[in-house]
């Protein structure tokens, strides 16, 4: 079953490795992926991540940091985070995140879709109704380029749209006014999932 975003926010007492206000705040998801981190004295060394939440994460490793040491860990499909030691474990680590909101909603997007791969084939799986939308039209910013697209169909958590660009999938765009991941490429274009639900005031406003 897919995962929605306000599972990665949600008030559920779960997180080894943030401080007592987030562990109230942030779902922890377990997610493995390999991964290096970068200890305050600049020495690299290998680690496997074990969950993670917007707000933190657990990592295995022979090299635990001391606590309240900074780290910058890179993870596979996740790039890089800064965070700060909050405790050691037998066999690694964990870390709080000390990452902008605007990266917090990437990385919610990023894991998201990294866990949601299985439930996405060809033919995407949707989490709500599709409402159909072929013939209006919309924008679509990748990087810095805006590109006149059309709206195939449209729902509360994501889009289709047709258009010969086909931005990498995990990549983070813009449709009309609202943030999205591209989850598939298909025949017309594009699927998205957008980085929050839209009421539907909020899909008016975005896609008037």
């Amino acid at each position: 079953m897919a995962v929605h975003s306000n599972i990665l926010r949600d008030t559920a007492h779960q997180g080894d490795a943030l401080p007592t206000r987030d562990m109230r705040r942030h779902r922890r998801i377990p997610l493995s992926l390999a991964g290096r981190f970068m200890r305050a004295d600049r020495n690299e060394f290998n680690c496997q991540l074990k969950n993670i939440s917007v707000g933190g994460a657990l990592v295995t490793t022979p090299h635990a940091p001391e606590i309240g040491e900074r780290v910058v860990a890179y993870f596979d499909h996740l790039g890089g985070i800064e965070g700060v030691v909050t405790r050691q474990t037998a066999d690694g680590f964990a870390f709080a995140f000390k990452v902008t909101e605007y990266k917090r909603e990437k990385l919610a997007a990023q894991i998201m879709w990294l866990i949601n791969r299985g439930d996405y084939p060809e033919e995407a799986g949707r989490l709500h109704e599709r409402v159909g939308t072929r013939g209006r039209r919309t924008t679509l910013k990748v990087d810095d380029v805006i590109i006149d697209v059309e709206l195939l169909d449209l729902s509360a958590s994501g889009a289709s749209i047709g258009t010969p660009a086909r931005p990498p999938i995990g990549s983070f765009v813009i449709a009309g006014k609202t943030r999205a991941i591209v989850r598939r490429h298909h025949e017309h274009g594009i699927g998205l999932q957008f980085l929050t639900l839209l009421p539907p005031e909020a899909l008016r406003d975005s896609f008037p």
